[in-house]
């Protein structure tokens, strides 16, 4: 995205000011994290700061105000530590390069904030997210009080700016949805390797043990052959009984014929996320069970996606799929109609958390869990279910309008029990794909991989 994209939502942000009564935004990128000893975590910059710079570099603030002025505060260029680090863009080269108005030495934050604060009527922000930000803002605000019979007045409130922003990073556009298509396919592009190796290393007689580390590692290498800089979150690559784990991470076990691996991965392109789960037979070749099992979670998906439109509500998406899976569970047995009863009974008493547990989907977008609130703010409570067998009075689900992503990633887990039929025993199985709210549906842009059962048979037998 050029810089046009980041000074437009710049402007976006003084005008947010401006109509709260006027005063500073301020926003500070994320620290460098030490791993241990001298070495640090891979950087990963603030997805705040970085929705309004395009920015990378560590030690770096902005400063706008309610006339959409721009400040920003980095690294200084330095030659001996650049042969170290890399190159450093500094303050000289920052206004031409970001379009911001003024760029400063980040030595000079404390100097120059007070100045910049002085006589607006609020400071914002981000509430809760760095530490110790709240006292460096207070440190600047005493500065000015103590300047007070001088005629320099202090900012009097102080507000959340990541309640602006959040709004604005909820709906997409389309430099940014250009982005997630293309994270999409990289994402799809290491699910195919991984079910094809997988394929291709079981008809291998006498080969080493293949295991999960081995399928994530081929993960890391398609997202990175391909340009992405970095996983989006941690891989989970789960083989058999693992896949009930739902946050498992990808270890030692080994793949078997006869069992199912469930990946969870996506690659991050240029700070904005994928999120895709596939599930499949290590060996090519679904059992009747597992079958069963993933054509329901599959009907599920499709039964959310046809709920996912311009008008419906979050949650809708989510409604649709645990009511065709708490169909399936009582046709199947996972769920008995002579204890739990009809589908409505299963959904009102929540019996069907015994095997799905989280919900249908979230936002997507710069962070793999995007920012944005699920609830629709300008409407009253209504009394509603809880999901957990309860009623619960609390404001309905956010409705869904044109440039939104969210995930639908329904899933079946089926743990060893009393009254389960055992041929289900350790199959866990999701399907998720990324959806584009569009106007006349949704879009999933993450389908690049196989998701019917038979077209995954097809890709893994031609590997």
């Amino acid at each position: 995205m050029d810089r046009s994209t980041y000074s437009r939502r710049r402007m976006e942000v003084a005008r947010v000011l401006r109509e709260g009564g006027g005063g500073v935004a301020v926003l500070p990128t994320a620290p460098e994290r030490i791993r241990n000893r001298d070495t640090h975590y891979p950087y990963r910059h603030d997805s705040y700061f970085y929705y309004l710079t395009g920015f990378t570099e560590p030690d770096s603030w902005l400063v706008i105000d309610e006339q959409g002025r721009s400040t920003l505060f980095c690294r200084p260029r330095d030659p001996e530590r650049e042969i170290w680090d890399g190159y450093r863009l500094g303050p000289e080269a920052a206004p031409a390069a970001l379009g911001v108005d003024a760029a400063f030495p980040v030595e000079a934050l404390d100097e120059q904030l007070p100045l910049l604060l002085a006589d607006r009527a609020a400071v914002h922000y981000p509430f809760g997210l760095h530490v110790g930000l709240e006292n460096r803002v207070e440190g600047w605000l005493a500065q000015l009080r103590a300047q007070e019979r001088r005629g320099v007045a202090a900012p009097r409130a102080l507000r959340d700016l990541t309640v602006a922003l959040d709004d604005m990073r909820l709906v997409k556009d389309e430099g940014e949805l250009a982005l997630m298509r293309q994270a999409g396919r990289i994402s799809a592009a290491a699910h195919l390797r991984a079910m094809q190796y997988s394929a291709r290393w079981m008809r291998e007689p006498g080969g080493t043990p293949w295991r999960e580390y081995h399928l994530e590692a081929e993960l890391l290498h398609e997202f990175r052959r391909r340009g992405a800089q970095a996983p989006a979150y941690p891989s989970i690559v789960a083989a058999g009984a693992n896949a009930c784990v739902l946050h498992y991470a990808a270890g030692a076990t080994e793949l078997k014929p006869g069992e199912l691996c469930l990946i969870d991965a996506g690659c991050e392109l240029d700070g904005y996320a994928s999120d895709i789960t596939r599930t499949f037979p290590v060996d090519g070749r679904f059992t009747a069970p597992q079958r069963e099992l993933y054509e329901l979670v599959l009907a599920a998906q499709e039964a959310a996606v046809a709920a996912t439109h311009p008008g419906a509500r979050q949650r809708d998406a989510h409604q649709a799929a645990v009511r065709v899976l708490s169909e399936g569970m009582l046709a199947l047995g996972l769920l008995s109609r002579d204890r739990h009863g009809s589908v409505d009974d299963v959904i009102d008493s929540a019996a069907y958390r015994q095997f799905f547990m989280h919900g249908t989907g979230h936002w997507i977008g710069m962070d793999v869990h995007d920012v944005g609130n699920y609830l629709q703010d300008d409407e009253p409570p209504v009394e509603q279910p809880d999901g957990m067998g309860g009623r619960v009075v609390k404001k309905p689900s956010r409705r869904l309008q044109p440039g939104m992503v969210v995930t639908l990633e329904p899933g079946l887990y089926v743990r060893p029990a009393e009254g389960v039929p055992e041929r289900y025993w350790n199959l866990g199985i999701r399907i998720e794909d990324d959806a584009v709210v569009t106007p006349g549906g949704c879009e999933l842009i993450t389908r690049d991989v196989p998701v019917a059962p038979d077209e995954i048979e097809a890709l893994m037998r031609e590997a």
